[in-house]
């Protein structure tokens, strides 16, 4: 490789550090002692065979604090695992379980098990000015987490924050991919511009925990704008978008917590349903995407171990930038972004995989074929 190539790369990667930087300056962040929230809060909680953890989801949602009008619906999406009984079993007025119907065609489950929630909450004479809350059963929100993320929304005057749940990592693959969502779009989307645009690209956003206003679920056509999308959080965000309002990423990480994945076989299908769906919708998108990042952050370390200078560099710029998105996400810095090369690879193999795997129709999840191509005879949770 030309050293001038080789520069350029590691010139790339000294921008993606410094822009990570300036992102997590930027980055809004709740406050420590939110005021009481005074309106409706209504949790939609689509659940799909999470008999071990809607217990402890339960349980930190039911116990938040300055919300005098909560209330919490639980979504069964055709659980056989006991789900359903274990919502049974904890008594509280503020909950509520749905069972939802198999999706009809067009329709993916995830965003009809939340359609299914939204439209139980909006039977009960819904306001405006209430506020609609998704959440996946994996995540544990803090005391004050929906109060905080309600008072943020305000602040800011978007229609929709996304607060970032701290990703929890435990095993070695978990450590090396977990930490890359959050990492990837504080190196690469300029978040007050993006709060702000309409375009489609220029959007992330995470189902594990989405807070939004109901006028502007409402207004974006709610979880049926999205029924066929794989990615139905970054999807929804963009429906606000286009219909007018605003929304993005924030801090989450002292609002809740999620341990997405267990281990290797189920981080691996995860992201395989998913991931060919993440750059702009078009598996060639995401390889090529896998190919920008292997040439920007795994060239220039392998030139260092040569004794190249810009190499070094390079690899010095992105082990940087992953301790700012780590410092930012909450999730561990040291020593897991000298990892950093590796963890691209591991996302360059679940990229192959994920989009081998929509192109032959083989991937699965929860015991359902996911095909976003065919959605509805074949629908899947997102998570």
């Amino acid at each position: 490789m030309s050293g001038r190539l080789l520069r350029l790369l590691a010139g790339v990667s000294v921008a993606g550090a410094l822009h990570a930087v300036v992102n997590t300056a930027l980055l809004r962040r709740p406050r420590a002692d939110p005021p009481p929230v005074d309106r409706r809060v209504t949790v939609v909680l689509p659940v799909r065979d999470e008999a071990g953890q809607v217990g402890g989801c339960l349980a930190a949602l039911l116990d938040q604090r300055g919300l005098e009008r909560l209330r919490v619906v639980v979504v069964d999406d055709g659980s056989t695992d006991g789900t359903a009984d274990v919502v049974r079993a904890v008594h509280d007025r503020r909950l509520r379980l749905v069972s939802a119907p198999a999706p009809p065609p067009g329709w993916l489950g995830k965003p009809h098990a939340c359609a299914v929630g939204a439209a139980a909450a909006q039977d009960e004479d819904g306001a405006d000015d209430d506020v609609l809350v998704f959440v996946d059963a994996d995540v544990r929100l803090f005391p004050d987490a929906i109060a905080a993320a309600v008072a943020l929304l305000d602040a800011s005057g978007l229609d929709l924050v996304s607060p970032w749940p701290r990703p929890l990592a435990v095993g070695v693959a978990e450590r090396l991919v977990q930490p890359l969502a959050p990492w990837l779009w504080t190196t690469t989307l300029p978040l007050r511009l993006a709060e702000r645009s309409p375009r489609p690209s220029l959007a992330a956003a995470n189902g594990q925990f989405l807070v939004v206003r109901r006028s502007a679920y409402l207004r974006a056509g709610g979880h049926a704008a999205v029924r066929g999308e794989v990615l139905e959080d970054i999807a929804l965000l963009r429906a606000v978008k286009r219909s007018g309002g605003r929304g993005g990423p924030v801090d989450g990480s002292r609002l809740a917590a999620c341990r997405m994945y267990e281990d290797w076989p189920a981080l691996r299908d995860g992201y395989a349903k998913s991931l060919w769906a993440s750059v702009g919708g078009a598996p060639t998108g995401g390889l090529a995407a896998a190919a920008a990042l292997t040439a920007v952050y795994v060239v220039p370390p392998l030139a260092a171990l040569g004794g190249s200078r810009a190499g070094l560099v390079g690899y010095a710029a992105g082990v940087a930038g992953r301790v700012a998105a780590a410092l930012s996400s909450g999730s561990r810095a040291w020593p897991d972004a000298l990892a950093h090369p590796v963890s691209i690879l591991v996302l360059d193999a679940l990229m192959v995989r994920s989009v081998l795997g929509r192109r032959r129709g083989s991937l699965r999840w929860r015991g359902r074929t996911v095909d976003a191509r065919n959605a509805g005879a074949s629908a899947t949770m997102d998570r």
